[in-house]
This record gives C-alpha cells, structure tokens and sequence, in this order.
C-alpha cells in the first residue's frame, strides 16, 4: 500500500491518524511515513524503502536501532514473562547502575513516560517544600503536564497562558514563565514570588524548540537563587540524560539539581521514565512518604532490561568515539553555507532559514517545511520539525555524516 493509503486507513480509527502529535507531519505539510523495521542507523518503511535515520527514536536509540545486546535482552526476558506486576532484580540493579552515574542522588523510582517523570518530580518539589509555584522557562518542554503546557507573553515574567485546550486557567495559576536565558527575569521573579516557589524546572540544554544553551552563569544563579529561597532545582534531562555525559548534566555543568528526571535513553527504546534525587526527598514518595505515585507498568521487567543492555554499552569510551564522530560532523558541516549547524554531545540541529534564531521564540519553520520533503526523498529522515533536535548514535559512522552532509548541501543549492 502507498503511504497515502496507509494515512488513510489510520485515520478512519485514530484521531488524526496518529498516537503523538508530531507524527502527522503537519509542519512539514507531508504524509506520515509508515516504518516497518530498522537496523543500526536506518529505517524501512512499508515499501521497503531505505531511510538514513537522525531521529533515532527521539533520542531514545543511543545505540541505534535493535542493537544485538538489546535485542537479546529483551527476547530473553519476553520468555520468561512480559509482565509480573511485582517487584524484580531487574528494576533493582537499573536502579543502581543509573545512581552510579549520577552520585550523590541515592534513589529512584520509575515510571511510564517522561511526563509522568516530569509530574512526580514537581509534586514531589511541591510536597518537600510545601510551596505551590512552579517556574519554568519559556520555550522549553516537559511533557504534557497540564501546569506546564503554558507559553508567554511579551514580559520577562508571565502567569502561563494555556497553549492546550481542556487545560483549566486555575490549573495554571501556579505556573511562571520567565524569558529564556534572561538573569534579571529569574531574579525577578524569585525576588517577586520566592517565599510561594516550589521549584524552579529547566532542561539543562533545550532540545524541544531548537538546540538553545543557558550560559555556565545563568546555571549557577538558578542554583544560587533555589537554594537561597528554599525552593528546588529540577533538571528535566528526559533528553538530555546521558547523552551529553556519562554521568548527565550535572557533571557537564558541575552542578548538582534538588532532583532529576530521566527518560529516553535509559528504557533501550521501550517506555520509561524516572525521579531522581537524594533520600532526604525521595523519602516524601508513597507509601513511605505521603506524596502520592504508583503506576500499574511501571518498572516493566521488559524496559529493565533493555535499560540494562543499553547502558552496560554506553560506557566513558562510548562517550569518547561518539565525540569523535560529532567533531567530524563539526567539520563538515561548518563549511555548508545557508545552514545553522549546532551540536551539543549527541544532539544536534539543522536551521535552514536565512538568519539565525537568537532563542526559541524566532524560529521560523517556513524552509524546514521544505527541505524535509527533499530529505525525506533522498532517504534521509529528520523530525517532521524544524523545532525538534537530531541525534547521534553509535551506530552512525562518518559514512552516514557524508551522505547527510551531501544532500543537505544538494538541496540548499537548489
């Protein structure tokens, strides 16, 4: 069946077609590509035709697409049982090789998404603290959170304004949006609101609206001023986590959040997500503490052990050939003209408009839109988002860098 018909079908018992918004390939004004398998660094749509991935699962395929020791955890683990609805080992020794990574955080609990993450950790911030305010910054994204599905408006501290439907404006009245990068909104805002301030939630590097980076300082003021208020720093690292570092933002940074989240990477490709913080808060989680949070899958013996798989492979080497093949990819690209090239570790973004965004609200998307339907022509699959970021995996090599490199340029010209 064409792509086209495939679309069609969907649509008849799905809403839009789709299970996530993205997918539809509405900002780039395409039909939805049906895959059907994927090996290493490339995907197979349902003609059998070949696409050079950078999407890579939305940064959950650190090591590709089914990875051999991935793979063989899962099918292992699938034989004995897919699901038990108890505890196991399995979600014990993730829980330990993920706290080795990221000491002096001592527990973790997970859950299902990273929004799920995202919504523990701010009613976790909240019962700690016994404040209600959360602070986020604007243009970032943490799931789909009613509090947090806010956007700004023209100030440097705003009450979120509601970017959803169905979200209710008392759900919102808690929520500050500061301007992005900005020290005197944050100061302001902690000035302003700080005896109310629960936490103060930031994705260590922004990778929902673009690649955009708050500077070393403006990191250390966040820290600065959560401390002094008595309010919590959370690190949203759904995509950041262990892809910038070993041991994540903290160690990039060298600071240290009140809690973080994890998502992604941590799961080899199936659902997760994941709090993390010091016993002194994690201790406030049910049933010991009375901060409610369950979750029937949670810790699913068949994410445990692909999380396992993945991160037994993505050891300080791992680390060290892929930085590698990103200073390669750094050298290529930065000779392509009429393209803002920008990598952070593993993750990178392509911005084919004339001038460059400054921060996440000047992004213009007209060109993406495109360029994605000539990229996806020539077997390159980018996010259908001129708004997404791209990744890295292991699986790439400097081959695949070439091949992108080439058609990019290709198209730019014409």
């Amino acid at each position: 069946m064409s792509q086209k018909s495939l679309f069609a079908r969907a649509k008849k018992y799905i809403p839009s077609g789709v299970h996530s918004p993205v997918r539809a390939f509405l900002s780039v004004e395409g039909t939805p590509i049906f895959m059907k398998r994927a090996k290493d660094a490339y995907l197979y749509d349902e003609n059998d035709k070949k696409y050079l991935d950078f999407c890579m699962g939305w940064g959950s395929l650190a090591l590709g697409h089914a990875r051999s020791e991935v793979i063989s955890s899962i099918k292992k683990q699938a034989s004995l049982g897919t699901y038990y609805g108890t505890v196991t080992r399995l979600d014990t020794e993730l829980s330990k090789r993920i706290l080795d990574r990221v000491k002096p955080f001592e527990k973790i609990r997970f859950v299902n998404s990273g929004t799920e993450a995202v919504m523990t950790a701010i009613r976790l911030a909240r019962g700690v603290t016994n404040k209600d305010i959360i602070v986020k910054i604007d243009g970032s994204y943490h799931g789909h959170t009613d509090s947090l599905l806010v956007s700004s408006g023209s100030g440097l501290i705003t009450k979120g304004n509601g970017s959803s439907s169905g979200v209710p404006q008392a759900v919102l009245k808690d929520t500050l949006v500061v301007k992005y990068n900005s020290k005197d909104a944050l100061e302001k805002a902690f000035s302003k609101f700080g005896d109310k301030i629960a936490a103060l939630i930031i994705e260590p590097v922004m990778g929902n609206c673009g690649l955009f980076e708050h500077d070393l300082a403006y990191h250390k003021l966040c820290r600065e001023l959560t401390s002094r208020y008595n309010s919590m720093l959370i690190y949203d690292e759904v995509i950041t986590g262990f892809r910038l570092s070993y041991g994540g933002a903290k160690d990039v940074f060298n600071i240290t959040p009140d809690i973080a989240t994890y998502g992604k990477v941590i799961g080899g490709g199936l659902p997760v997500g994941a709090v993390c913080g010091p016993n002194k808060f994690m201790k406030y989680l049910s049933p010991e503490g009375n901060v409610y949070q369950a979750g029937t899958l949670s810790a699913n013996p068949l994410t445990m052990s692909a999380g396992l798989a993945t991160l037994s492979v993505m050891n300080k080497t791992f680390y060290s050939k892929l930085e590698k093949l990103g200073l390669y990819m750094d050298s290529v690209f930065q000779k392509i003209k009429n393209v803002h090239y920008k990598r952070v570790a593993t993750i990178f973004w392509l911005y084919f408009e004339s001038k460059k965004a400054s921060s996440p609200k000047k992004i213009l998307s007209s060109r993406y839109r495109s360029y994605h339907k000539k990229l996806v022509d020539r077997g390159i699959y980018l996010p259908p988002s001129a708004f997404e970021v791209c990744f890295l995996s292991s699986a790439h090599t400097k081959r695949d860098i070439d091949k992108l490199a080439q058609v990019v340029l290709d198209i730019v010209k014409n």
